[in-house]
């Protein structure tokens, strides 16, 4: 046995019909239990409490209605009897009631301790609080209409039209039987207005509101009912803070699994049809029901998965251009003379690359790097860079398209957020200070102006903090590559010691990653509202979150090799170890390894954390159960219990998804010239992050509290300053790490086609010579002087070897002096960033002049709609008017026939 608390507090409830609001696809979401006892008494066993009834044939799932049957449950709020607020709660609670919402309480079915308070809004006050919140209804159908077309036009049309009957349907579009007809879609919509409650289409009261939008109003009037008399205290948010309350949640509509296909039977709910349409793995090629998603959870949470679904399907064209430079990189490996002359250079001996352990080389022992470095480092890098910084800005500008027409379709185009709610650390931080809003009439704590911007200071002091603190730790890594360099040199594995340089790198690759993974960020500020928080949160977190992935590619692609000196004058770190120096075949390929290496393993980590975490935390909660109460015990709880079972959404909503994914965005553009394969990378990864975060919201985490938005918010302005951040850095990348630059000058000036105006493959003969310079073994600092004179490898005695710079030899007048070359090298480099910044910031500019933000048909739609609107409403009023008139005029004359003549 089990004990069962019920505490009825309504007094009546609407009754539920069927009616043609609810989808042809689903069944009723209504449930029947029986009712349960009045009071804290023994009733039967779990098994014989809950009955599930059939209802026209089909089975219903338990838990969505009161224990009548007839009233929806639109929100659950769950608390302890054993919590010492007790009192506020109450209060809480009998301010519920006089805002007319019914409630019913329910002790756990696994912990008695635990209840479920379960509330219900009524006709009545759904429609006061919609008319207050101006949420928008449906009041006509809408009427299509197509634009006047030449004959010409519409002849081509009904020809292409009549090709396309020919090929076969669309795979990546669902069958129209499958989804349902989303009315208020296909409706003109209006704020609700109770005075004008005939306007609008109700053919049921009980399913006019969905549950989405009946969840978003019951959780407007909590945050706005008091739980302290007398004092300005009030909201959920501040009695979950508190622990008055442990959780709060709206319903799922039932479960995600149905024992009939939903092909034959259709789906049991909504939920169910998001998991076969959308969550499920089967579907991973097929377009996302945008309009079912935003009506389940809400339009925020439906732009989110509109922007992400966008940027996936952005990244095909470059993916594909990326792996086309990859292949020709491939396939022009055996006609690269730089190449070709790096493996037969068996007589260039290298110098040694790091102090006393590290043996001289043979150039040729760098021929493998060289061609992998040939594959990244092609003619076709410059023209990838130009086209990635051209595909960031049509991304952004066809996206603020896509979302303008999302916002159409979704009544969002003259929404305007609602005056944000105090936090409740704010208000607990000043609650004793108090002045009148302006707006709202009414007191509210006050943060002083020195005390906000103190704490400002303090915030940005400390998220300044943390960004050295990363610097440091790149700065061990840098410590780490330079001593761990020699020891791998001097390694006993001749596998580790013939590749010590590369191990290296991809250890100190490896513990950078564990690192950026470890390092977090705290903040003190406090700002005002809900808005203010997110937006600072974000701005903060997405600055330390960048520094802290890039900012050991930013040493890498800009750094490593860059100030080393030159053997026999080499610059040290503390006057002790010698800093890096590049491979013998250049940086690039370090630079490379970086970039593949973190982002295999932080978008891997990332998705099983994502999934990995709630599948664990609700495995292991199911087993408990199992233990406790019977493998078969969970197909009989209610919806709420169910819920409550699940993993609450985090607490920072979106936040986590944008910023993996603006992340993913910046990796994909600011370095994509040294590594182009990495928009293939994110795009394999962004099909699993679809069906992941569906799998994750439909079966793994509670239902979140469904929200409006317009647009990403402060994301976007990530975006675009990410968009100018990579044209800057590929520019760097090109002209400083990658040999493109020296290449060029040398078949200009220097190789055999000097003055002849070409650059091709025969032009750099010679090229690799000309790009190293000679150094005298004797001329060696006595801490890097070798251990070894290098006979057990070449025969005798070393006497001058080979470095990557241009200086003069040690005979000539200035030894070791630059060259006249590398003076060209530097102009060239200074001359092509230059160039190259100005042209593609001109083509992003000209580009984003030529595509309008708002599309012109929509633009011509949203005229012609508001002109149908007024029209409708005019007509609707004259109607409604018209007919008083009668009625007046009926009245008039009976009461005229009643009169004695």
């Amino acid at each position: 046995d089990v004990n069962v608390l019920l505490e009825r507090e309504r007094t009546e409830g609407s009754s539920s019909s069927p009616s043609r609001d609810d989808d042809s696809t689903l069944q009723n979401p209504g449930t029947n239990s029986t009712a349960a006892p009045t009071s804290l008494e023994k009733v039967a066993p779990l098994t014989d409490w809950l009955i599930i009834r059939p209802l026209q044939g089909r089975s219903k799932s338990s838990g969505l209605c009161f224990g009548d049957g007839k009233s929806r449950i639109d929100y659950i709020l769950v608390y302890r009897k054993s919590s010492s607020q007790s009192e506020k709660r109450e209060v809480f609670e009998r301010n519920i009631r006089a805002e007319g919402l019914h409630m019913e309480k329910e002790a756990s079915l696994t912990n008695s301790d635990v209840i479920f308070l379960k509330v219900h809004a009524p006709w009545d006050v759904l429609c006061r609080y919609a008319e207050l919140m101006n949420i928008r209804m449906p009041f006509r159908r809408k009427i299509f209409y197509m634009h006047r077309r030449h004959k010409f036009m519409s002849r081509m049309e009904k020809r292409i039209n009549k090709f396309r009957g020919w090929l076969p349907r669309k795979p990546m579009k669902f069958d129209n039987d499958r989804l349902p007809d989303l009315e208020e879609n296909e409706s003109f919509t209006a704020p609700f207005s109770r005075s004008r409650i005939h306007h609008f289409i109700i053919h049921n009261k009980d399913t006019f509101f969905n549950n989405a939008t009946r969840s978003r109003i019951v959780h407007h009037i909590l945050q706005r009912v008091k739980y302290e008399e007398g004092k300005n205290k009030m909201g959920l948010n501040r009695l979950l803070s508190n622990n008055s309350y442990e959780a709060a949640f709206p319903l799922h509509e039932g479960s995600y699994h149905s024992k009939n296909p939903i092909r034959t039977h259709g789906a049991e709910n909504h939920r169910h049809l998001l998991y076969e349409c959308w969550a499920w793995w089967g579907v991973w090629y097929k377009y996302q029901p945008l309009d079912l998603i935003r009506r389940y959870f809400g339009e925020k949470i439906g732009l989110y998965f509109a922007w992400l679904g966008w940027y996936t399907g952005m990244l095909f064209p470059a993916a594909l251009v990326g792996l086309l430079v990859f292949l020709y990189g491939i396939f022009t490996l055996e006609h690269c003379q730089v190449s070709k002359e790096i493996c037969q250079s068996t007589e260039v001996i290298m110098c040694p690359i790091c102090d006393q352990y590290c043996p001289y080389l043979r150039l040729s022992d760098s021929c493998i790097y060289a061609k992998v470095t040939h594959l990244f480092d092609n003619g076709a890098t410059v023209f990838f860079a130009v086209f990635m910084a051209v595909w960031a800005t049509v991304f952004l500008e066809f996206w603020k398209r896509r979302r303008a027409v999302l916002a159409y379709d979704w009544d969002l185009i003259d929404w305007e957020e609602e005056e944000d709610e105090i936090r409740p650390q704010f208000e607990a931080k000043y609650s004793k200070k108090e002045r009148m809003n302006p707006i709202s009439g009414k007191p509210e704590p006050y943060q002083a102006f020195t005390d906000k911007y103190s704490r400002l200071i303090v915030s940005a002091s400390g998220i300044f903090f943390m960004i050295l603190v990363v610097i440091a730790a790149v700065f061990g890594i840098v410590i780490y590559r330079v001593i761990t360099v020699s020891t791998f040199a001097a390694f006993g594995w001749a596998l580790i010691r013939n590749n010590s340089q590369v191990a290296t790198t991809g250890t100190a690759v490896c513990i950078n990653f564990c690192i950026i993974m470890l390092l977090n960020v705290v903040s003190p500020e406090q700002p005002r509202t809900e808005s203010e928080w997110e937006n600072s949160f974000t701005l903060k977190m997405f600055l330390f979150q960048f520094v802290n992935l890039n900012s050991s590619t930013f040493y890498i692609a800009f750094f490593l090799g860059r100030f080393t000196g030159r053997p026999g004058a080499y610059l040290r770190l503390i006057n002790r170890w010698k800093l890096e120096e590049c491979h013998p075949s250049g940086c690039l390929i370090d630079l490379c390894m970086q970039m593949g290496i973190i982002m295999v393993l932080k978008q891997t980590w990332n998705n099983f954390m994502e999934l990995g975490y709630p599948l664990i935390q609700n495995w292991w909660t199911r087993r408990k159960l199992r233990r406790e109460h019977g493998r078969n015990a969970k197909a009989g709880f209610p919806q709420w219990e169910r819920d409550y079972n699940l993993q609450p959404m985090n607490a920072y909503g979106l936040f986590d998804e944008y910023l993996e994914m603006i992340l993913q965005f910046g990796f994909t553009t600011i370095f994509v010239a040294a590594f182009p394969l990495a928009p293939l990378l994110a795009l394999l990864n962004n099909i699993i992050e679809i069906r992941l975060d569906a799998y994750k919201f439909v079966t793994q985490w509670r239902r979140p509290l469904p929200s409006q938005a317009k647009d990403i918010g402060i994301w976007y302005g990530i975006l675009e300053g990410i968009g100018i951040l990579s044209v800057i850095t590929n520019a760097f990348v090109i002209a400083v790490t990658s040999d493109f630059i020296p290449r060029l000058v040398y078949a200009y000036k220097y190789g055999p086609c000097a003055g002849q105006g070409r650059a091709g493959q025969g032009c750099m003969m010679g090229y690799v010579n000309a790009s190293l310079s000679v150094f005298r073994v004797a001329d060696f600092e006595r801490t890097s002087e070798p251990r070894t004179n290098g006979s057990e490898l070449f025969g005798e005695a070393v006497q001058y070897c080979r470095y990557r710079d241009y200086r003069e030899p040690p005979d000539s007048a200035e030894p070791y002096s630059y060259t006249l070359q590398f003076w060209h090298v530097l102009a060239a480099r200074l001359a092509f960033i230059i160039v190259f910044e100005h042209m593609v910031f001109a083509i992003k500019t000209l580009i984003a002049y030529l595509i309008p933000d708002l599309p012109k048909d929509l633009r011509d739609r949203m005229r012609r709609e508001k002109y149908l609107i007024q029209e409708m409403m005019y007509e609707a009023e004259l109607e409604r008017l018209q007919k008083e008139k009668n009625e007046k005029k009926k009245k008039t004359d009976r009461t005229h026939h009643k009169e004695w003549p």
